[in-house]
């Protein structure tokens, strides 16, 4: 089966499976995440869509990202990545929503080094990051974003099957 090899469509088999659906909200990854959920066939029966803020402004605006925690944290900041998450489930009444948010590089940004990257996931009942260091060049940083935060969903979602006492 595809989604046993790929993790993408192992996380849109398990969403269809619970019966959700899926948002992003990307900077750095400017649109690749999304890019890598819809390359799987039957991927709107799970993933509603996203937003691309790649700028302060639209993730204040498109996001609801507040001014003040932008002040107090900056855009690459665990709170940022977490507002994301939360202004993509309000934007697209998705269950569970991915927002990514760092330095891809080449240089430093607000004083993080390229690979400085956080996750941020918004869900039922829950709203967490992940910071990740990664390492490589810019491609690479922003490939593996993608595939981290694919995972921390997937990771997600077995908790909760575990917890349900469903090991869908």
């Amino acid at each position: 089966m595809a989604h046993e090899t790929d993790p993408a469509a192992a996380l849109h088999a398990r969403l269809q499976a619970r019966g959700e659906t899926l948002a992003t909200a990307e900077s750095l990854t400017g649109g690749l995440l999304a890019g890598l959920l819809t390359d799987v066939p039957g991927a709107s029966a799970s993933y509603v869509g996203g937003v691309v803020a790649y700028a302060t402004e639209l993730k204040q605006a498109l996001l609801g990202v507040p001014a003040e925690l932008v002040a107090e944290h900056g855009v690459v900041s665990a709170p940022c990545a977490e507002a994301m998450a939360a202004g993509a489930l309000t934007a697209t009444g998705a269950t569970w929503a991915l927002s990514t948010t760092g330095v891809a590089g080449p240089t430093r940004q607000d004083g993080h080094p390229p690979g400085t990257v956080f996750v941020g996931v918004a869900g039922p009942g829950l709203l967490t990051s992940s910071r990740l260091a990664l390492v490589g060049e810019r491609e690479q940083v922003r490939r593996d974003t993608c595939a981290r935060a694919v995972s921390v969903l997937i990771d997600i979602l077995e908790g909760c099957a575990r917890e349900e006492g469903d090991l869908r």
